[in-house]
């Protein structure tokens, strides 16, 4: 039996990233009959006990049609302008599809900071769990009217991967407007080759995607494969397939060999330490010696004093920072015990000298083990 079919027969849950090129015609407006066919091979494949979380993007690009513009806007407030007047048009689409299906969905809308709040992303879990219990199909998107650069995922393909550690999913399914990875560009070159799996996401797979984009959506390829990794790391496959084509979505969960599987990582980090590593931004760094640097990656131990050369930012305890080997190469990510301006008097020292140093002590370690991720 192939990886594909292993894997769709062991799917419970799965989430589905559909992308604005999917959704939209070429006037920028939305194709409701192909959001009615998407909508009818997700619930065929409900109907084998799947259950389905969608990601899908499609608000501004509703919105632009509106509106009477021809391009994707720049301006943060022409976005959220966008986004206000198309988010209504997009669920309603969804209603109206599943709806005849005999369907409930569901609206909602995040934003990088809801999940990065660990009570907001524990709230959010609950909320779906709910919907999903009740058999309703959850529509996520991000809150485009309200976000500000500083506080967007940066494409909703990121936000699929952040949502696949939310809901605890089997499987991530892209839909894109391409048939999968190949090797170059198809479009550019005519010796490309399809790559139908990928075992694991190195920088060799990631400098074949380029850099493209759209001007209709905001992820190429590129953004693709950077999700698959981060879901890899919560132990979830990804599936990117060619949304265009009638029938992938129930294709792709009767295992055929369509798409670019994308495989889990082997060693599967628990939801919070995925959390830690990649929905949270960093606030600072810390500089390894190089002892402190392999009792981190082949010993399993926490971060003590001693081995910190130096601090870079300001943050404050419980605040996620990067930890620098000696060559300043980011090898892990950790929550701190201890603020900046503290961690700068007791760093290269024993933990027996931080009372002494500082008047108190709060833990031994600058940063716990269990509040600490190896990245590779």
């Amino acid at each position: 039996m192939n990886n594909r079919k292993k894997i769709v027969e062991k799917c419970k849950r799965a989430v589905i990233k559909i992308g604005s090129r999917i959704l939209t015609t070429g006037e920028s407006s939305l194709d409701t009959d192909r959001i009615q066919g998407l909508a009818d091979d997700m619930v065929s494949v409900m109907k084998n006990g799947i259950e389905i979380v969608v990601v899908s993007s499609g608000a501004i690009s509703a919105g632009m049609g509106r509106l009477g513009l021809k391009k994707r806007p720049v301006d943060i407030p022409v976005k959220q302008a966008a986004a206000a007047v198309g988010q209504g048009r997009l669920i309603w689409s969804y209603e109206e599809a599943f709806g005849r299906n005999k369907k409930k969905v569901a609206q909602i809308l995040l934003t990088a900071d809801d999940l990065k709040n660990r009570q907001r992303f524990l709230n959010a879990r609950n909320a779906l769990e709910a919907l999903l219990y009740y058999q309703v199909v959850p529509i996520i998107n991000e809150n485009d009217t309200v976000v500000v650069e500083e506080i967007k995922f940066g494409d909703n393909d990121h936000l699929s991967a952040l949502v696949t550690n939310l809901v605890g999913a089997d499987l991530l399914l892209i839909l894109s407007d391409v048939d999968g990875l190949y090797s170059r560009d198809p479009n550019l070159h005519k010796d490309a080759h399809w790559i139908p799996v990928v075992e694991k996401v190195t920088d060799k797979v990631i400098a074949m995607t380029g850099d493209s984009t759209s001007g209709v959506g905001t992820g190429g390829m590129r953004s693709k494969v950077l999700t698959a990794k981060t879901a890899a790391a919560f132990g979830t496959p990804t599936l990117v397939i060619n949304g265009h084509k009638k029938g992938a979505i129930q294709a792709a969960f009767r295992g055929e060999e369509i798409g670019t599987l994308f495989l889990a990582g082997k060693d599967r980090l628990s939801s919070r330490k995925h959390w830690i590593a990649y929905t949270l931004s960093t606030k600072g760094s810390l500089r390894l010696d190089t002892g402190a640097a392999e009792a981190l990656l082949k010993k399993g131990r926490s971060l003590l004093p001693s081995g910190i050369k130096a601090v870079s930012g300001r943050f404050e305890i419980g605040d996620p920072v990067s930890c620098l080997g000696p060559q300043g190469e980011e090898i892990a990510r950790g929550l701190v015990n201890y603020h900046s301006h503290e961690i700068e008097k007791i760093m290269g020292k024993k933990t027996k000298e931080i009372e002494k140093i500082l008047g108190y002590k709060y833990y031994d370690e600058v940063i716990h083990r269990d509040n600490l991720v190896i990245l590779e």
